[in-house]
């Protein structure tokens, strides 16, 4: 044999031992398969793809595994084979059937098309040596059954508590234990799953997990049909995941679910998750159906509440437009509740306004819509934490809440007695900074930006090519500015700018229906920046135009219209080859069916020197 593999030797005795499904000790293993086995579908059994169960071995112990089902290829290919040696890269160890089995979702074969002599003389974890699984070269009758993790009404030590859901049954009452280590009686507790071992593999499971972030009942309507949905979050100790109900189960669990509320929940299907409309921190999502289970449950101290990681408001430009974070200030203003109508629904909404400070002396705008919006009041300056608020680039920065946003007001933790503390000593007759979108702003909040970015990576990041816009900050010189066809007639009237049509006796707006004697032109500049990575074309309208150039859309016209072709050209030498921070947008738009990017500048301002070569040597730093 060209190679010599060492086991992880104390690695299966590690996962046996352990009480959480992940391993700790060992989250990479290297193993030897004593032998492979199909599990055959018991009788009346639906189909679907092949299961695997192997023997493992780490030279000391051998115990049972299964191959999760997008593994099959490497046993079907015989890249897989009895001897062979792998390398356990993502695996769980769950209790199956009433013993521990190792579930394997991600490996590496190390001996690929080929055996490798036995290692060591293993003994078997929770296998009887006389057993059918116990010897490792014999034959292995598959057994798939598993647990039930509801507990029978027989020997319950908790208190009653209402089940809703469960196979063939639309609600009715059970009696449950609430135990330290899980529900149940009938002689044994039910084991509780962390929500971070959850996947799509495991066919029985339990978990323990505190409600937040419940949104409002959603209808849909399109040409398959109709129907409704909710969603919330739920978690634990380990980690958290989305769940969401589609119609009957909107009818079973959304009164059920309160938020803050802890209960156990099982037999619901758990798929990769979509990130489109998922920002919960988990590659899996679930899904209630009518199957599912869920009990209150009335022993809570051991489940966390909502988990905050805080951005302070004056760091919201070093986050990303239309990113998700945490926030906690107190709120010194509040709008009335108004109402507004949706551009692509057409449907009203309703929508509150509220302003937050915070310790960083900056203030900023956050919505409220719907339910949140309607139902919240504001006594006192109550101090409030979100969960999961969207952070928008309107005025600069601003947030919103989302319908899976949750808001806390005056929770008990110690960022809120620490706000609630400053704002009555010398917060409540402070001055605050407001974020300001101005092009050219000299600000505190101005010398900030979003993500800086070099003209290479605006292609290398695909930047504009995504379903909504990006923003970012480029710092380049202006090269070139185009000199022709830089701007256009439009109307006159206010708040119009729509482009007008030469009639011969005057200018006429279609959008006004009125006929005007000159139009007032306005920009649509176009100029390349150059950085040390690349060159870029960019647009620009009115207002860049005119603090690019220094001179009003009107004037440059009648420079041109008057001959005056030195002073016209004059005008664009001397805005080349000066530098600035851009603010800029991507977005791709397709004309004859080619997808191209254009980008935009909202607003640029010259260079900050000094912030740039503070920001320069921060990044230095962490690199010493």
């Amino acid at each position: 044999m060209a190679h010599s593999f060492q086991l992880t030797q104390g690695c299966l005795q590690a996962a046996y031992g352990e009480t959480q499904a992940a391993p700790t000790s060992y989250p990479e293993a290297t193993v030897q398969i004593l032998n492979i086995k199909q599990i055959q579908t018991p009788a009346g059994g639906s189909g679907g793809p092949d299961r695997w169960r192997l023997i493992i071995s780490d030279g000391v112990h051998f115990m049972q595994a299964m191959l999760a089902t997008q593994l099959n290829g490497y046993v079907t290919s015989q890249e897989l084979k009895k001897y062979g040696v792998i390398k356990l890269k993502r695996y769980l160890c769950n209790t199956v059937a009433q013993k521990r089995i190792i579930i394997i979702l991600q490996m590496e074969v190390l001996t690929p098309f080929a055996e490798y002599p036995k290692q060591g003389s293993p003994v078997g974890l929770g296998l009887s040596a006389d057993g059918p699984a116990g010897n490792p070269h014999g034959p292995a009758q598959a057994q798939n059954t598993y647990p039930t993790p509801v507990a029978s009404n027989s020997n319950a030590r908790g208190p009653q508590q209402q089940q809703y859901g469960g196979s063939g049954s639309g609600f009715g009452n059970q009696q449950h234990g609430a135990g330290a280590g899980g529900y149940g009686g009938g002689g044994g507790e039910v084991p509780i799953f962390p929500i971070k071992s959850l996947n799509p593999y495991q066919n029985k499971w339990t978990i323990k997990a505190r409600v937040i972030n419940k949104s409002d009942v959603r209808h849909w309507e399109n040409a398959r049909g109709s129907g409704k949905l909710f969603s919330c979050t739920l978690v634990d100790e380990s980690g958290e995941i989305r769940a969401t109900g589609f119609k009957e189960a909107v009818d079973l669990f959304y009164d059920l679910l309160k938020d803050g509320k802890v209960f156990f929940i099982s037999k619901a299907p758990i798929k990769p998750a979509n990130k489109q409309f998922s920002k919960v921190n988990n590659e899996y999502e679930m899904t209630l159906d009518q199957q599912s289970v869920i009990t209150e449950c009335q022993d809570t101290g051991d489940v966390p509440k909502v988990r905050y990681t805080f951005a302070s408001l004056s760091s919201l430009y070093e986050i990303d437009s239309n990113a998700i974070t945490d926030v906690i200030g107190v709120i010194r203003d509040v709008g009335d509740l108004s109402e507004i109508i949706s551009k692509t629904t057409q449907k009203p909404f309703k929508k509150r306004d509220t302003t937050i400070v915070d310790q960083s002396g900056y203030e900023v705008k956050m919505t409220l819509w719907g339910r949140q919006a309607e139902q919240f009041e504001a006594n006192d300056n109550p101090v409030v934490a979100v969960k999961g608020v969207k952070v928008g680039d309107f005025g600069g920065r601003s947030l919103s809440l989302m319908g899976s946003s949750s808001l806390s007001v005056n929770p008990d933790i110690p960022e809120a007695h620490a706000l609630r503390g400053w704002y009555d000593a010398e917060g409540r007759n402070a001055h605050f900074q407001t974020y300001s979108s101005g092009g050219g702003s000299s600000s505190a909040a101005g010398s900030k930006r979003d993500a800086l970015k070099y003209i290479s990576q605006i292609k290398d990041e695909g930047l504009g090519m995504g379903e909504k816009p990006d923003y970012f900050t480029l710092r380049g010189t202006v090269m070139f500015v185009k000199n022709e066809n830089i701007s256009y007639p439009a109307c006159p009237s206010e708040n119009c700018n729509k482009k007008v049509t030469d009639i011969g006796s005057g200018w006429r707006c279609e959008k006004c229906d009125q006929t005007w004697p000159a139009p007032s032109y306005r920009y649509i500049m176009s100029f390349t920046v150059s950085d040390h990575t690349g060159q870029i074309w960019l647009q620009g309208f009115n207002d860049i135009g005119e603090a690019m150039l220094g001179r009003t859309a009107d004037e440059m016209a009648h420079l041109k219209d008057s001959g005056n072709q030195a002073e016209y050209d004059l005008v664009f030498a001397q805005a080349s080859f000066k530098s600035f921070d851009f603010k800029c947008r991507a977005k791709a738009e397709t004309y004859q069916d080619e997808a191209k990017v254009k980008t935009s500048v909202m607003s640029f301002a010259p260079i900050d020197y000094a912030g740039a070569c503070h920001e320069l040597d921060e990044m230095t730093k962490r690199f010493r």
